[in-house]
């Protein structure tokens, strides 16, 4: 709510962190780049050539050939933060290496931790030698539970996609997490922290929970987001580019798995009366200014109009924080899902502002984002480019917050992302390979630069992650060969938080009781935004202006209420404060092996044997080599006393 490479590869002492003050230029507004920090020498790039999706190996361990694009790390939906921390996937170059890496950098400590996964990037349709651009990894943080999720993007295959059946077992990946390993410590950073498959792999084929099997098929762009109560949603594309739909699935932290898909629209909508042609969609769901909400660009099954991929831009909003029911277009007016008809949300067309009519003479591809200010102001982006006259437009459209209309404008710069703060927005991108930022107040197209970078290293691209009022830019270096640099840049928007009534403005965190009956629990609250700020806990009222922590609580549920001064308006939450588990189990001796089964208690586990630890685990089943008179203890950093069943703890053999 809100509410090893088995080992770091990286030496702190050799973590490389640049503060560029001389080479900034700041303008009207005091944003700065606070940091730059060098995650790898060795994110992978496809250096090659663009290749069909049959070649064979160039025989060049140098030259990485792709099939759509050349970019992989630093990649989709690459870099989230969760408390002092920021996460970043990648996957490690060169050519003849390209395992799964997941780096985590803590912003207190200036300290780097790496993940080394034994899976690869596996090629287009399983032909490691052609590198596929689609394959990203995205990650997700539950701030519920401190759980870490990575899903890989396998771009739309199955059990007979690749046709040989080479992925029947690994069409869909996702690894994750045991709880709070989101925020271990950097020595406890390790892969042994997520949950292995039946094979002993941490790639699995499927998502706990109860939506069945079949929903995992043919899925590609995954995204993770969360809501103000801290719940970890993500969304995904069913089908293909011109059938395709978007569906998305929310995570429950209490159990552990995730629920069932919600379709926001459906495949083969040509089926329905007055549809003509299935279409797909690219774009965004995001959970903004309160709201489910959902942006995009059309794909039309139709061969024969003057767009060569996309049209047009769509946008809807739930009232429902579930996003199951209550969608609304832009002018309020309601739809039920699965959508059929995309016409319904439609709010302009790019392909309006150039002027050849030729078929496939119309690219629309790239150059999209969107976001909602706290006002209500709707931001829009897109990019169109007339193949005939050689004309490419970047395109802004928005909607005044009270407005009925939207206004679209050509005096633009484009850009990677936008980002809203307050009634400000914001626009990030790439200036010949330099960081700059354009500010706009909400409901207008008048940006300014406010911040650039004039000097330093340039790079080729990068993605963008916004948290507090600081943009987390995750870039590749613009170099060369199939193992590129990647960097992390923290640039400080210079927003202040003032409007407590902003979502996402608490940050609500539960911590359990460490012993049975201590009743030592803890309700840990921090406002964003400095206010007058009341709620009531156990019948005890507390008053605060940023920040508090409430002790001393007893295992349970708790509701409870934040009341700001003055504002008729209240935040309501439900935390669970977990009850201590004593440490039990058993152990079963077998010949000259010891079987552990850990019952209850919450690692990790210390395994000791003739009073030497011989190692920590977070599995609760495990064996170790023992000998005839050998001593066993297990022990648990969190239990205060210790059961075992037929077994004691300490044993001797």
């Amino acid at each position: 709510m809100k509410k090893n490479y088995l080992h770091t590869i990286f030496n702190t002492k050799l973590l490389q962190l640049y503060l560029l003050f001389l080479f900034v230029t700041v303008s009207h507004a005091q944003v700065v780049l606070e940091s730059e920090i060098k995650i790898t020498d060795l994110g992978l790039h496809f250096n090659g050539s663009k290749i069909g999706g049959s070649d064979p190996d160039n025989g060049n361990p140098e030259a990485y050939d792709f099939f759509f694009g050349r970019n992989i790390s630093a990649h989709g939906d690459a870099v989230k933060t969760y408390k002092e921390y920021v996460f970043m996937t990648w996957y490690r170059g060169g050519k003849l290496d390209r395992h799964m890496m997941l780096s985590r950098y803590n912003t207190i400590t200036g300290t780097l931790a790496t993940i080394e996964f034994p899976h690869r990037h596996t090629g287009f349709q399983n032909r490691w030698w052609i590198g596929e651009s689609h394959n990203t990894i995205a990650v997700g943080i539950s701030p519920l539970d401190g759980t870490i999720h990575l899903l890989y993007d396998m771009h739309a295959y199955s059990p007979t996609k690749p046709s040989d059946g080479s992925l029947a077992q690994d069409y869909f990946r996702y690894s994750y997490s045991i709880k709070d390993a989101a925020s271990l410590p950097d020595d406890e950073f390790t892969l042994d922290k997520f949950v292995k498959n039946s094979n002993g792999g941490y790639k699995h084929l499927r998502m706990p929970g109860v939506a069945p099997q079949s929903e995992f098929l043919a899925l590609t762009y995954p995204k993770f987001f969360q809501n103000d109560l801290g719940d970890l949603l993500m969304f995904m594309r069913e089908g293909g580019n011109n059938n395709g739909m978007y569906k998305f699935i929310k995570y429950d932290a209490n159990t552990g798995t995730w629920g069932n898909f919600i379709d926001f629209n459906s495949l083969n909508a040509r089926r329905q009366p007055g549809i003509e042609h299935n279409w797909g969609l690219y774009g965004d769901i995001k959970y903004v200014n309160g709201k489910i909400r959902i942006g995009f660009q059309r794909r039309l099954a139709d061969n024969n109009d003057k767009y060569m991929y996309q049209n047009g831009v769509y946008y809807a909003y739930s009232d429902d924080q579930t996003g199951a029911t209550e969608w609304k277009n832009h002018r309020g007016e309601p739809f039920s899902l699965p959508l059929f008809d995309a016409d319904k949300i439609k709010v302009m067309e790019p392909g309006d502002y150039v002027e050849t009519t030729g078929k496939d003479r119309v690219r629309i591809v790239g150059g999209f984002d969107w976001t909602v200010t706290a006002n209500g102001d709707v931001h829009i982006k897109s990019q169109v480019r007339d193949l005939d006259n050689n004309v490419t437009k970047d395109l802004h459209t928005y909607k005044p917050a009270g407005a009925t209309e939207f206004i679209t404008s050509e005096d633009f710069s484009g850009g990677a992302a936008f980002y809203t703060s307050g009634a400000s927005v914001f626009l990030i991108g790439l200036n010949n390979g330099r960081v700059y930022v354009e500010k706009a107040d909400g409901g207008t197209n008048n940006f300014e630069r406010v911040y650039e970078a004039t000097g330093g290293r340039r790079y080729d691209h990068g993605v963008v992650h916004i948290e507090n009022g600081k943009a987390y830019y995750y870039l590749m270096e613009d170099s060369s060969g199939s193992a590129q640099p990647l960097y992390l840049q923290i640039i400080d928007l210079d927003v202040d938080p003032v409007d407590p009534t902003l979502p996402n403005n608490f940050t609500i965190q539960s911590v359990g009781e460490t012993c049975v009956d201590k009743n030592n629990g803890k309700l840990i609250i921090n406002a964003a935004a400095a206010f007058n700020y009341t709620t009531t806990i156990n019948g005890e009222t507390y008053n605060f202006i940023k920040d508090i922590t409430i002790e001393d609580l007893p295992p349970g549920t708790y509701n409870f209420c934040i009341d700001m001064d003055g504002i008729n308006r209240s935040n309501c939450y439900e935390v669970t404060i977990e009850a201590a588990q004593d440490l039990t189990g058993k152990i079963e001796v077998s010949k000259q092996s010891a079987n552990v089964s850990v019952q209850t208690g919450k690692g990790p586990y210390t395994v000791i044997k003739n009073g030497k630890q011989l190692f920590e685990t977070y599995q609760s089943n495990f064996s170790l080599d023992v000998n005839h008179g050998d001593k066993i203890q297990i022990k648990s950093k969190e239990a205060c006393k210790v059961r075992w069943k037929k077994l004691s703890t300490c044993y001797r053999i």
